[in-house]
């Protein structure tokens, strides 16, 4: 879905392309054998779905700014992002994780080089139905609503009357289920009450065209008694420049790595929090590359690593790797 809006949009970019390679192709001239350069070309990345809305603004003011450059990407699990690059079916991957030893190995013998570079500090927010006024929670808490332990609100709070807890994510292989098993399990499996969100599974909520993502924010904002495991990039609030609001269609839960939740002990995802450690639930980004020759790839990822693509990440909500600066002169006085 995504190649197919991205081939309709730049159409003319793409026929000037295939045109070029074939008239030099035919040509007396020596052999080309890499025909993108760091701006232009066409190349294909590989996004956890989970980071999809501060990524594709990120490829879109990249193409902006490059008009001969074309890149797509694909937005899938974390898992399929890596299953692609382990294929070589594409040269870039996003994801929270870095390659494993393994995995290193088969690349660099592909005659590859590959290269992983941290792009922004990330958290995983719990968000809750606008009629749910429960919005503290503890770590200890959560782990033992995703094992079961926990399944009615009650055990929450005494005066909750929405009965058992349905949580949702956005897909069985995604980055963020990733984080919960490992990061607040300890690896302990899931409860069968944890799952992904189907189409059907609210009625009069047109989810056909949604990505997860979107899928599990409708979900919650229609059932009382969910509990959604989300991205934070995707409820920032896009007309709030400072990023200390969320969407509104529903709540973001504030949470606590002490015994017990507090006011004053809780916090929110907020990009001050991520960085400062905070907020318990935070992760890493990294952009993971194995072109070595300087392409339309290495163009991509030198952008989103860059000044330009670090305040795009700043603007999504999230804390970039490396933070922008200003340098100001200041005149000074005798």
């Amino acid at each position: 879905m995504n190649y197919l809006f991205f081939v309709m949009k730049n159409l003319s970019l793409i026929v000037c392309i295939f045109a070029f390679i074939f008239l030099f192709s035919c040509s007396d001239q020596r052999k080309i054998t890499r025909t993108d350069t760091p701006t232009s070309g066409i190349a294909e990345i590989a996004v956890d779905e989970c980071f999809a809305p501060v990524i594709q603004e990120q490829v879109d003011v990249f193409g902006a700014l490059n008009h001969e450059a074309l890149v797509i990407p694909i937005f899938t699990s974390e898992n399929e992002a890596f299953n692609l690059f382990m294929k070589d079916s594409l040269r870039v991957i996003i994801a929270t994780r870095q390659l494993t030893a393994n995995e290193t190995q088969i690349v660099k013998e592909r005659k590859q080089a590959p290269r992983t570079q941290r792009l922004a500090i990330d958290g995983i927010a719990l968000i809750v139905n606008k009629e749910n006024m429960d919005t503290l929670i503890t770590v200890s808490d959560i782990k033992k609503i995703m094992t079961g332990q926990i399944k009615d609100w009650k055990e929450i709070n005494p005066k909750s009357k929405l009965g058992e807890i349905s949580v949702v994510f956005d897909s069985p292989n995604s980055s963020t289920v990733r984080f919960i098993k490992d990061s607040i399990c300890g690896g302990e499996p899931l409860s069968r009450n944890v799952k992904a969100r189907s189409a059907d599974s609210v009625k009069n909520v047109n989810l056909q065209e949604r990505t997860p993502n979107q899928q599990v924010i409708d979900y919650v904002a229609a059932v009382p008694n969910a509990i959604g495991i989300i991205g934070v990039n995707w409820i920032s609030n896009p007309s709030d420049p400072k990023n200390l609001s969320f969407i509104n269609s529903i709540n973001v839960m504030s949470v606590s790595s002490e015994d017990k939740a507090t006011e004053e002990n809780s916090f929110k995802p907020f990009a001050a929090y991520l960085v400062l450690k905070k907020y318990p639930l935070t992760r890493d980004i990294f952009i993971i590359i194995s072109d070595v020759k300087g392409g339309l790839p290495s163009g991509f990822v030198t952008f989103a690593a860059g000044e330009k693509g670090q305040r795009i990440i700043l603007k999504a909500g999230l804390y970039p790797a490396n933070v922008p600066t200003r340098l100001v002169r200041a005149n000074p006085t005798f």
